[in-house]
């Protein structure tokens, strides 16, 4: 078996050796991918046990499909990172179609007129209500959101993640900023705070 050093294999070149059943290789590829697949899962589910469940489940696709695996086949994006993306993405919106929570119902009602007790607590609190109002808005355009102003993405990358044309991500990321823009306004937020032009 040929001796593993992280640093100097791609992900094609681990995705080979996971093949052949190493799982150091796996571990390698879990350590480099591991952090921003627990990331994007968050971010699209809002909750911390369930974005575990979606990286697990995410990382095991990954593991299956490394015997079926070509050399730069993740179109869009770079090699297992691409992979997960859009195993994540599309788990994510599977599951939520399932099951869907009112997070509405966590926001307040009006602002609280007692002050915080620091910019920490304030920054969880805003923090959580823009987490609130993303979550209640439909499953393809939080991902939509979440690719393009969490995750970084390119307009054209996010569409291979989500499997549309750029022109029909295009419409469907005008329609997200819109959706999530009313419901920003109706849960008090300022539109400003978010990154990108969500607003």
């Amino acid at each position: 078996m040929q001796r593993l050093a992280d640093a100097g294999h791609s992900d094609d070149e681990l995705m080979a050796l996971c093949a052949s059943g190493d799982a150091r290789a796996f571990r390698c590829l879990f350590d480099r991918h591991g952090q921003s697949a627990w990331r994007l899962a968050w971010r699209l589910t809002g909750d911390a046990v369930e974005a575990e469940d979606l990286v697990q489940e995410g990382f095991a696709r990954l593991w299956k499909q490394a015997g079926h695996w070509q050399g730069g086949q993740a179109k869009g994006g770079t090699g297992a990172g691409a992979f997960l993306q859009r195993a994540i993405t599309n788990l994510a919106i599977d599951r939520s179609r399932r099951k869907r929570p009112d997070t509405m119902a966590d926001l307040p009602e009006g602002a609280d007129p007692a002050p915080l007790a620091d910019a920490l607590l304030e920054s969880a609190d805003l923090s959580a209500r823009i987490q609130a109002s993303l979550a209640s808005l439909p499953d393809r355009q939080r991902a939509a959101i979440v690719l393009t102003y969490w995750e970084g993405l390119t307009g054209p990358m996010a569409a291979d993640v989500m499997d549309l044309s750029p022109k029909a991500f295009e419409s469907l990321l005008v329609r997200a900023r819109s959706a999530l823009k009313s419901v920003l306004a109706a849960a008090g937020i300022d539109t400003s705070l978010l990154p990108g032009d969500a607003a």
